[in-house]
């Protein structure tokens, strides 16, 4: 009996003891979200990230970006600008999770959004042609989710506070349609997060798509300041603008086969040296149509475009005073936005 109860107290001043650590240490967080139950489906796009699948998770359709292990700084960019307050937005591409799937170099990164049939503005325009109606929706959509990403929101008792943001890589495969021709914006892999007080980081200027890129960061000579990446996407909007109206009917005469931003003048494929000589030596622009300038709210789009795209970065539109003026040529000419022109 004396052993039994020497025994029994031994055991439980262990139980009854704080232990100083776990025995078993937890492994750190992990930022996937648990393996969900997702059945790819088919490749929607491939790009220098990999490939964007259409998949099914549970009742609904989704987006799976799926990057290699090479490209995971890329894949943690995109997160941390997705989770950021306020990105939950209808003008911004809705984030669903991440996920680790496979090991060491074999391992894929998954990226889940939402899904959009229609795909990007890009692939749409290849296709169809719009009416006026229909640019104005997505050009406004469209400015008001960059309007959104560049805005810098003080935090409230609710949510907590939003820097600004510079995509660094907007371009019309960038910009995705709902199935209601409202755009919303994603690819964030290359975006910038403006703390306040703080530098930008260690940033390559020179980062981008090569048609897209404005005439500083050809040159290599950004500022590298908030409102110099602003500036950047700015002139990469005017470049879209001009693909939207490229394929509008409010324009006279044929609609001509759907071409990139200069690519009469440079092909398909430029190199960095194309576009230096076109855009920062020759100065040279996509051609704005005269059968444009007819039309009031296509010629009032080409002022817009002109502002927006301009040499002197400094001089360049913002995006929410490119969503106002949008929003005025809508008021403006509703009577016609039914019309077949």
């Amino acid at each position: 009996m004396v052993l039994y109860w020497y025994y029994h107290r031994h055991k439980m001043s262990y139980f009854n003891e704080v232990p100083t650590m776990e025995p078993h240490p937890l492994p750190p967080p992990s930022p996937t979200l648990g393996t969900r139950p997702i059945q790819l489906i088919e490749i929607k796009a491939r790009g220098r990230f990999g490939a964007v699948w259409k998949a099914q998770y549970k009742n609904e359709l989704v987006a799976v970006k799926i990057l290699s292990i090479q490209d995971k700084p890329s894949w943690l960019a995109e997160q941390e600008i997705f989770k950021l307050p306020h990105m939950n937005h209808e003008n911004i591409l809705r984030y669903i999770g991440v996920e680790k799937r496979g090991e060491n170099l074999q391992a894929e990164l998954w990226l889940i959004t939402g899904f959009h049939e229609k795909g990007s503005l890009c692939d749409y325009l290849k296709a169809n042609i719009i009416t006026w109606s229909q640019l104005v929706h997505i050009a406004h959509s469209m400015a008001r989710g960059l309007m959104h990403l560049h805005e810098e929101i003080p935090a409230t008792k609710v949510e907590m506070y939003k820097p600004a943001v510079a995509h660094r890589d907007f371009k019309s495969k960038n910009v995705l349609l709902k199935s209601d021709l409202t755009a919303c914006i994603g690819d964030f892999g290359l975006a910038l997060v403006f703390q306040p007080g703080k530098p930008c980081g260690d940033t390559h200027g020179q980062v981008g798509t090569r048609r897209y890129m404005a005439p500083e960061v050809l040159e290599g000579a950004i500022n590298f300041s908030r409102d110099a990446f602003l500036r950047i996407d700015m002139y990469a909007c005017g470049l879209v603008l001009w693909e939207l109206a490229s394929r509008c009917t409010a324009q006279e005469g044929p609609i001509g086969e759907y071409q990139l931003p200069f690519e009469s003048e440079v092909g398909q494929h430029p190199s960095l040296e194309d576009m230096q000589e076109c855009v920062v030596h020759k100065k040279l622009r996509p051609e704005l149509r005269s059968t444009w300038k007819s039309h009031p709210g296509l010629g009032a789009l080409c002022d817009t475009m002109e502002e927006c795209w301009d040499h002197d970065a400094e001089a360049r539109l913002s995006a929410s005073c490119v969503m106002e003026r949008i929003a005025c040529q809508s008021r403006l000419l509703q009577p016609s936005l039914h019309s077949p022109a």
